[in-house]
C-alpha cells in the first residue's frame, strides 16, 4: 500500500482538498445541514498499515493499493454503508507490511471513509480516502484480515477560547505566514484548510500545522497520540518552528549560491564584452587565431622535411574550418600539436673532446677499464666522422654496477640530452611504436616522447631493463625494437600516432640488460654487446670512499668531521653484509649507519662518529654472511666448483655420499635443471666408462647408490659448467681421497673427457676471491678471457688450463697417479685411424 506520489524526507505530506463529485457534494451538503443524518462509525474496523507518515484528521489523500491481501479488505469495506477503514502507522519504517501484526502498529491511528476508488491499468486501484477521527484499537477480532474493536476520538467542543489556546493559535498562523514566505508551495494547502475550517478549532489548526512539516514519523505519531488540545498544540508549535528554521536556513543557502552564480555569470558576460570590444579593436585575438600562429611560428623554427610538412598544412587548413566546440577540433589541434612540437632539424652540438670524455667518464666510475676504452673508442669514431651515428650500445650486468649512470656519463660526455625510460614488463608495441589515431587518448610512442621532451633529434636514449619484455595479445614489443634499434631502418622510422617517416639515425641507444638469454636473437645481432663484470672488494672499497661516502654523507646533512669510515669497516661491511656484484647494498648500509649518526646530531649529545669493525654491528646489527665456504678443508666426495648468476659469480658445492643398495645407480638433488642434470648423467657415464684410468683395481660403486647433492636447494641452479665438478666429487668419493684444498673448477665436460669453454669467467674469478680460493681449474680456451682481465684481479691466483679431465685429475689429487697415460689427443688420433 502506497501513497500516490509518496512525499520525500523532506517533503511534508499536506491535506488536499477530496476528490469528489457533484453529488457527494451535495450529500455532504445535506449531512451538514441535518438534513439527512451522518452515517454512524462501526465498532469493528478494517485496518491498513502506514509505513512513512501518519495521516491526521480534516486531511484527503489518494492511497494506491495493490493487488493482494489489502484490496480484499477495500472490496469488503467499499460494500459496506459506512465505508470506513482504519490507517495506522507502523513501528518500523522498513517492515513487511505483509507479515504484519496488531504489536507492529502504534495504538493511535485515523479512521478514513472512502471517498472514490480508482482503477489503475497496471493492477490495483487509487482510493481517495478523507481522514475524519482519531481512533484507537481496543482489541483485535479474530479475521482473515486485520480486524479490530475500536474506539473513536472527538475533540471536546470549546463553547469559547482560553487567552492560551488563543496565543498558541495567533502563534501558530503567524509561523506559518512566515513559512509561506520562505515555501510558496503551502499557500494552495492553506487556502484549502481555511475553506474547510475555522481557526476557533485550535486541535485542527494543531494537526493542519504539523501536516506541514517534514518532521520524523515518530514526531508526528506523537502528535496524533496527544488527545490535549493544549499539549497538542504546544507540540505542534515546536515543530512548526523547527520547520521555520530549517527553511530559513535553506533560504539562506539558496541566495548565497545564487548571489555566486550570480557574480560569476556577471563576470564571465563582463569578459566576453571586453574580449570582443579588444578583438574589434585589433587588441586581442581569439583562442583559434593564437593556437595557429603557435603552430605557425614552431614551423619557422624547424627544418621540417617536405614530406611532414605537406601533413602539417593540410592539418592547419582542416583546423582552420572546424568549429572549436566540435569534437574533431581537439583531435586535430593534438595532432598538429605533436607534429610541431617534434624537434625537426634541432641537433645538441655535439662534443668529441677524448680527454673530457675521459675526465667525465673517471669522475663518475671507479674501474671499469674496458667499458670506458669502448666508449672513448665510440667516441674517437664520431670525431673523424663527424658524430656517432647508428650506434646501438648495450651493457649487460648484474644490478647495481652502474649501466644506468654510465648511460648518463656518456650523454655528458657527448654533450647530448638524456632520456631513460624502462622496457621491462612492457607488453605493448604501442608503447614503442604509437598508437593510431583512431582510438581515444591515442598519443605517440616513447620514442617520439623522447624527442619532444630532450627537444634534439639527436639525443642519448636508454631503454632499461630489456630482458625483461613481455608480450600479450596487444603484440610484441620486442619486434616492434627491431626496426628501432636497426641502423639500416630507423631512419624513416614510422610512429603509427604521426604516421610520418622521423629520422632516429642520429640517436645513441643504450640498452641494458641483466642476462641476454632472454634477449631475441635477431635484436642481439643488432647491438654492440659490452660486459659489465661486478666489482672485487678492493673497487667496491675504493667506490665508496671516492663516491658513496661523500655524496650520502652531503644527502643526509653531515659534514666530514661529523662522521669517518676507517677502511677495515668498509672491507667487513662488503664482506658481512653486501655481498652482491654491485653496491646497491654497500649504499643502502652507508645510508643505514648515516641517518643513525644523523639521528645522534639532530638530539644534540653525539660526539665525532667513527666507523671501525668493533662498532659496525652497533649500526647494522650481527653480519648477514659469514663465509660462503661451508668447508675449511673439502671432506671426501665434496668439491668447490664455481658459478655464474644474474647478480653475478658465486662459489657452488657438489657433495657426493654413498649408501648400501642392491642396485649401483645414482640421483641428483638441490633443485637443478635440465642442463645440470645431464651433466651429472654425463659425469656419472665418464666416471664409471674411465673408472680404471683414475681408480685402478677398485670396483665402480659396487651394491652402492650415490647421492649427489648441490646445496642451497631453494635456489634453482642450471648450466654445463658443473661436469668437472661433479666428477671429480664422484672420483673423490669412489677414492676416499679429498680433493685438494682451496682448489675452485669450473668446466663442461663431453663423454670423452674434453673440457668445453664455459661463460661469466670474470665472475667466477671475483667469486673466487671473495670466497679466498687461490688455487682455480677453467677450460684451455679460456686462456684468451683471462689474459684480458686487469692484473690486480690475478694477482695471487695459481690458475691451470685444461684441455682433457686427466690434467682435472692431477690437480685436483696430486698424490694420486693416472693410469694407461697412453691418451692421444683427438688430432693424433685422426691422423692414426686415416693411416
Amino acid at each position: 500500500m502506497n501513497d500516490e506520489d509518496p512525499p520525500k524526507k523532506d517533503e511534508p505530506v499536506v491535506p488536499v482538498e477530496p476528490v469528489i463529485d457533484e453529488e457527494e457534494e451535495q450529500e455532504a451538503a445535506k449531512k451538514e445541514s441535518g438534513l439527512i443524518p451522518s452515517l454512524p462509525y462501526p465498532d469493528q474496523l478494517y485496518i491498513m498499515p502506514l509505513n512513512r507518515r501518519p495521516f491526521f484528521p480534516g486531511m484527503a489523500a489518494p492511497i494506491v493499493i495493490e493487488p493482494g491481501a489489502y484490496y480484499e479488505v477495500l472490496k469488503i469495506v467499499s460494500k459496506t454503508d459506512h465505508k470506513c477503514v482504519g490507517l495506522f502507522l507502523t513501528h518500523q519504517e522498513d517492515v513487511n507490511i505483509y507479515k504484519i501484526g496488531f504489536n507492529d502498529l502504534h495504538k493511535v491511528g485515523v479512521v478514513a471513509r472512502i471517498l472514490r476508488i480508482i482503477p489503475m491499468e497496471q493492477g490495483g486501484v487509487q482510493v481517495v480516502l478523507n481522514m475524519e477521527k482519531r481512533v484507537v484499537i481496543e482489541k483485535p477480532v479474530k479475521s482473515k484480515h486485520l480486524l479490530a474493536q475500536v474506539s473513536y476520538h472527538d475533540d471536546t467542543p470549546l463553547a469559547h477560547l482560553s487567552r492560551q489556546l488563543k496565543a498558541y493559535s495567533i502563534s501558530i498562523i503567524t509561523t506559518i505566514k512566515e513559512l509561506l514566505k520562505l515555501n510558496p508551495l503551502f499557500k494552495e494547502e492553506l487556502q484549502i484548510f481555511l475553506g474547510h475550517s475555522d481557526f476557533t478549532e485550535p486541535g485542527r489548526l494543531a494537526d493542519f500545522a504539523v501536516a506541514l512539516t517534514t518532521a520524523t514519523r515518530e514526531e508526528l505519531q506523537d502528535v496524533l497520540e496527544t488527545f490535549d488540545i493544549e499539549k497538542r498544540i504546544d507540540k505542534a508549535l515546536m515543530l512548526l518552528k523547527k520547520e521555520l528554521d530549517i527553511s530559513k536556513l535553506q533560504s539562506t543557502i539558496n541566495q548565497r549560491i545564487e548571489a555566486t552564480i550570480s557574480k560569476t555569470q556577471r563576470e564571465f558576460f563582463l569578459r566576453e564584452q571586453l574580449k570582443a570590444i579588444k578583438k574589434e579593436l585589433g587588441m586581442e585575438k581569439d583562442d583559434k587565431t593564437i593556437e595557429a600562429e603557435k603552430f605557425e611560428e614552431r614551423i619557422k623554427q624547424r627544418k621540417i622535411p617536405e614530406e611532414a610538412l605537406k601533413v602539417i598544412r593540410e592539418e592547419l587548413d582542416k583546423l582552420g574550418s572546424l568549429e572549436m566546440q566540435s569534437a574533431e577540433y581537439g583531435v586535430v589541434r593534438n595532432y598538429v600539436d605533436w607534429l610541431t612540437i617534434t624537434p625537426w632539424g634541432i641537433y645538441s652540438k655535439e662534443l668529441h673532446d677524448i680527454k673530457k670524455a675521459e675526465k667525465v667518464l673517471e669522475e663518475d666510475h671507479y674501474g671499469l677499464k674496458d667499458i670506458k676504452e669502448r666508449i672513448l673508442e665510440f667516441i674517437g669514431v664520431g670525431k673523424l666522422t663527424g658524430g656517432v651515428k647508428g650506434s646501438i650500445i648495450c651493457l649487460v650486468g648484474p644490478p647495481g654496477v652502474g649501466k644506468t649512470s654510465i648511460g648518463k656519463s656518456i650523454a655528458r660526455a657527448l654533450n647530448r640530452k638524456f632520456y631513460r625510460f624502462s622496457v621491462g614488463g612492457m607488453r605493448d608495441e604501442a608503447e614503442i611504436k604509437g598508437h593510431r589515431r583512431t582510438y581515444i587518448g591515442a598519443m605517440p610512442g616513447k620514442m617520439i616522447q623522447a624527442l619532444k621532451y630532450c627537444q634534439t633529434m639527436n639525443p642519448v636514449i636508454m631503454l632499461d631493463e630489456v630482458d625483461k619484455m613481455g608480450a600479450s595479445y596487444h603484440g610484441d614489443p620486442a619486434s616492434a625494437l627491431l626496426e628501432v634499434l636497426d641502423p639500416e631502418q630507423n631512419k624513416d622510422f614510422l610512429d603509427h600516432y604521426l604516421d610520418v617517416r622521423v629520422d632516429l639515425s642520429n640517436v645513441l641507444f643504450i640498452v641494458t640488460a641483466n642476462v641476454m638469454d632472454t634477449i631475441p636473437e635477431p635484436l642481439k645481432d643488432r647491438m654492440e654487446i659490452l660486459r659489465l663484470s661486478g666489482y672485487i672488494q678492493a673497487e667496491k672499497v675504493a667506490i665508496a670512499q671516492k663516491y658513496l661516502i661523500p655524496r650520502n654523507r652531503k644527502a643526509m646533512g653531515l659534514k666530514p668531521k661529523d662522521i669517518t669510515f676507517t677502511k677495515g669497516a668498509i672491507a667487513h661491511m662488503i664482506n658481512g653484509y653486501a655481498r652482491e656484484s654491485g653496491v646497491r647494498t654497500l649504499e643502502n648500509n652507508l645510508k643505514k649507519i648515516m641517518r643513525k649518526v644523523a639521528l645522534k646530531f639532530a638530539r644534540g649529545k653525539a660526539p665525532k662518529a667513527v666507523i671501525s669493525e668493533k662498532t659496525l654491528k652497533d649500526y647494522l646489527g650481527k653480519p648477514i654472511f659469514t663465509s660462503d665456504r661451508y668447508y675449511e678443508v673439502n671432506p671426501v666426495g665434496v668439491t668447490t666448483g664455481l658459478a655464474w648468476t644474474a647478480l653475478g659469480g658465486a662459489t657452488l658445492y657438489v657433495e657426493a655420499v654413498s649408501y648400501p643398495s642392491e642396485k649401483t645407480e645414482m640421483k641428483l638433488t638441490g633443485q637443478a635443471g635440465d642442463v645440470m642434470k645431464e651433466s651429472a648423467q654425463i659425469a656419472w657415464t665418464y666416471a664409471q666408462a674411465n673408472v680404471r684410468r683414475y681408480a685402478h683395481n677398485i670396483p665402480f660403486f659396487e651394491k652402492s647408490q650415490i647421492h649427489l647433492h648441490i646445496p642451497e636447494g631453494a635456489t634453482p641452479k642450471d648450466g654445463p659448467s658443473a661436469g668437472v665438478t661433479m666428477t671429480t666429487s664422484l672420483l673423490s668419493l669412489l677414492l676416499k681421497t679429498p680433493v685438494r684444498n682451496n682448489l675452485g673448477m669450473t668446466g663442461e665436460l663431453t663423454l670423452t673427457g674434453h673440457v668445453l669453454p664455459i661463460g661469466g669467467l670474470k665472475e667466477k674469478l671475483i667469486a673466487a676471491r671473495r670466497s679466498k680460493i687461490n688455487v682455480l681449474i677453467f677450460p684451455k680456451e679460456n686462456q684468451r678471457d683471462f689474459d684480458e682481465l686487469p692484473e690486480f684481479l690475478k694477482k695471487g691466483l695459481e690458475v691451470h688450463f685444461v684441455d682433457h679431465y686427466d690434467d682435472v685429475f692431477k690437480i685436483a689429487f696430486p698424490k694420486l697417479k693416472v693410469y694407461h697415460e697412453e691418451r692421444v689427443a683427438p688430432k693424433k688420433a685422426r691422423r692414426a685411424r686415416a693411416s
